[in-house]
This record gives structure tokens, C-alpha cells and sequence, in this order.
């Protein structure tokens, strides 16, 4: 559990904690421990919803294909924008040409 302070021995974890003491006082350690906590808890919050997500990933591949597919059913409103004004500038050539002859 405490493997990340594996060398220090019990006197210096003593000492550690007398200078923390003296620094922020009896009140707010409390209030302090209760914010790492709160911290490590998000933490572990989101570090597990990123891997349920990455876990998911692969299930949400075949809804994307079949959202590609019914994108390509409809037609793109851009694309009708574009066709009907080079229909229209087909029209205008179009006339034009009639006119001159």
C-alpha cells in the first residue's frame, strides 16, 4: 500500500509529519485529507470511464459504418445548392448562346 515511501524509515515519516503539522495546524489537515481524497476519488472516477470507453470502442465501430450509410442515403443540401446553381448557369450559357446566334 505504501510502496512509494519504501525507504524512508519510521523516525523520518515522524519528522515529515510534526512539519506538516506545524505548517498547516490540527484544523486544516482534516480539510486537506479530505480534498486528496476527494481528488483520488475523481481521479479513479475518470481514469475508469476511459477505459470503459476504450473497452466500448470496438461496439461503437459498426454503429458509425451504419451512420456513414444512412449519410449517403440522403442527400447533402450542399450538393442541391450546387447542382440547381449549375443548372442555372447552364440555363444562362444556355440562353445566352441562343441569343447571339
Amino acid at each position: 500500500m505504501l510502496a512509494f515511501i519504501g525507504g524512508l524509515g519510521a523516525q523520518e515519516l515522524i519528522i515529515i509529519f510534526l512539519i506538516v503539522l506545524l505548517l498547516f495546524g490540527g484544523k486544516k489537515i482534516p480539510e486537506i485529507a479530505r480534498g486528496l481524497g476527494r481528488g483520488m476519488k475523481e481521479f479513479k472516477k475518470a481514469r475508469d470511464d476511459i477505459r470503459d470507453s476504450i473497452d466500448n470502442a470496438g461496439d461503437g465501430d459498426e454503429e458509425e459504418e451504419t451512420d456513414e450509410n444512412s449519410e449517403e442515403a440522403a442527400p447533402d443540401p450542399s450538393e442541391e445548392v450546387y447542382n440547381e446553381a449549375a443548372r442555372q448557369q447552364q440555363k444562362d450559357s444556355d440562353d445566352g448562346a441562343n441569343t447571339s446566334s
